[in-house]
């Protein structure tokens, strides 16, 4: 899957909340060109969960499992200022 096109992705980051559309199309516009391969992992892995997961992890405070895809979500949060 590491081979998805930047277009791809930004259909993928079109959820049905225009909250989550944002927060996700700001990751991938300022981070996805210069993360490296696991971060990209972590990002599209992020992009196949349920839009109720998404949503608690990026606005109601919850962290998914895992070091790496918990620090992508704070990240993802840290931009919505």
């Amino acid at each position: 899957m590491a081979d998805c096109t930047e277009a791809r992705l930004r259909w993928r980051c079109r959820r049905g909340m225009k909250e989550l559309d944002v927060l996700l199309g700001r990751w991938l516009e300022q981070c996805w060109p210069v993360a490296d391969a696991a971060r990209r992992r972590d990002f599209e892995w992020l992009l196949e969960q349920p839009d109720p997961d998404l949503a608690d992890w990026l606005m109601g405070g919850a962290r998914p499992a895992g070091s790496a895809r918990a620090a992508l979500v704070d990240d993802i949060v840290r931009r919505q200022a």
